[in-house]
């Protein structure tokens, strides 16, 4: 896996992924920049939120589960200082279906969090404390 940041200036970067997708990152207009994209942490959660999201909706698809709509809300705490690390990060799924099971939904939801989502399980291993929830609506 690869990725390129080029500095445009300010405090703005363009990303471009091995994949060939760019994203402008941006710095608040206080440190130099000019609110054009998300900041670099924000793009840390928002990765996070993509991987146990697909992770989620896989695991629900593979056991044939009639989902129609998942939203994954994160919430994330931050050490007051420098580095300003992530100490604690919430995600709340949010899965709307037809029938789902209370029991198939938390399945996929503690798969995502205990063995497949790369991105959640490397930040754990770096001492921030992830915890998921969910809630089911029917569609």
């Amino acid at each position: 896996m690869k990725a390129t940041v080029k500095w445009t200036d300010g405090r703005q970067f363009v990303t471009e992924s091995g994949s060939g997708h760019s994203v402008v990152i941006d710095g608040n207009p206080d440190n130099g920049g000019r609110n054009t994209g998300p900041r670099p942490m924000e793009m840390v959660l928002m990765g996070l939120g993509g991987c146990t999201s697909f992770d989620v909706i896989q695991i629900l698809e593979k056991g044939r589960a009639e989902v129609t709509d998942c939203v994954a809300t994160l919430e994330a705490e931050r050490f007051d200082g420098t580095p300003s690390v992530f100490t604690k990060i919430h995600v709340h799924f949010v899965v709307t279906g037809k029938a789902l099971k209370d029991a198939v939904v938390k399945r996929a939801v503690d798969l995502s969090a205990e063995k497949y989502c790369s991105a959640s399980l490397m930040l754990a291993k770096g001492g921030v404390e992830i915890t998921h929830s969910y809630e089911i609506v029917e569609a």
